[in-house]
């Protein structure tokens, strides 16, 4: 749905245009990526704020048994609407975690100040529009030139976290560490059973991982997750064979739902600058959920701190991949008057 892009204050002084924007931002932000594509989040849509809650009915209680990921996902949604209000012309105002007695109100988003529309603001709503998880092995050509690197590496820094670029001897790392945390993830039932609940029958249901956007196993340097299709997976992989993709590594200082929040963000701030310079990416969670990987992952981090997720990014094939199905507008957002 495309935004009212009127931004002068007296129309933000009629209440209804207020709640429509607003509604409007929330509408954009259901494009977000989650983990498994559960879209764990609900968007309460008041006169002047925007509410966001964690959907704990949508939680992966096998593999995600903390919330980190459901809170990341949600977070990624809330970046989403804060471009949604920019690329409008405003300024958004955002309270994280404003009720104590509430942990899962996540954000609270208000209109701030009338701001200009930069180009750099409709190039990323722009992007978001148009992102994918793109799981195709990605082309020979690299696509790490210093100033894209460093775009992104702003990016999460933005989002008060840090992205570290995982590159030779590290590499060997990071397989090890998603080739382990697949094992462990083969061997649990509840987890094989959770995978397979958010992989079938998925487009009638508007959410889960769908096989036309899932490739069978390919060579690569770096294993992907094996979402157990088999043969119903059928993404055409095409040619590439990631030998020149980048891993990133995104990382907080804390490790809570604050900081698994503003990583949340920070996954959707670094996907879309990629995505405006030509780049498509794709999220690599297995090594998050599993403790013994991610504490591997956290032996990279020169500085130390908290693994949240890795970014496999690449050059763009050209076609993109097939889009995955998303949940009705109504289920995901409300006027509040409902818990």
């Amino acid at each position: 749905m495309d935004i009212d892009t009127r931004n002068d204050g007296q129309a933000m002084n009629d209440g209804q245009a207020m709640q429509e924007l607003m509604r409007s931002a929330a509408e954009e932000a259901t494009r977000a990526p989650s983990v498994l594509n559960t879209q764990p989040w609900r968007w309460d849509v008041g006169e002047d704020e925007l509410d966001l809650h964690a959907d704990r009915t949508r939680q992966l209680h096998a593999i995600d048994p903390a919330g980190r990921l459901l809170v990341l996902s949600c977070g990624a949604a809330l970046h989403h609407a804060r471009v949604a209000l920019a690329a409008a012309g405003f300024s958004p105002s955002v309270r994280r975690h404003p009720d104590a007695g509430d942990p899962d109100l996540l954000a609270r988003v208000r209109i701030g100040e009338v701001r200009a529309v930069r180009a750099e603001d409709t190039a990323v709503a722009d992007a978001m529009r148009r992102r994918r998880t793109d799981r195709r092995p990605f082309q020979a050509s690299g696509p790490a030139t210093g100033d894209t690197l460093a775009a992104l590496h702003r990016a999460a820094a933005a989002e008060d976290t840090t992205l570290h670029r995982i590159d030779g001897d590290q590499i060997a790392y990071l397989r090890a560490a998603e080739h382990g945390a697949q094992i462990i993830e083969a061997k649990d039932e509840r987890r094989r059973e959770e995978l397979r609940e958010w992989t079938e029958h998925t487009a009638a249901r508007g959410e889960g991982v769908p096989p036309e956007t899932v490739t069978g196993p390919v060579p690569r340097p770096v294993p992907l997750r094996d979402f157990g299709l088999g043969d119903q997976a059928t993404l055409t992989p095409g040619t590439g064979d990631d030998r020149s993709a980048e891993y990133l590594l995104l990382a907080t200082n804390t490790d809570d739902p604050a900081a698994w929040l503003r990583a949340g963000e920070a996954v959707s701030a670094v996907w879309l600058t990629a995505i405006s310079r030509g780049l498509a990416v794709s999220p690599m969670s297995d090594a998050i959920e599993v403790p013994g990987a991610r504490a591997l992952l956290r032996s990279l981090l020169p500085g130390g701190g908290n693994p949240q997720l890795v970014l496999r990014v690449g050059t763009d094939p050209g076609s993109p991949p097939p889009a995955s199905p998303r949940r009705p507008i109504g289920d995901v957002i409300g006027d509040g008057s409902e818990p």
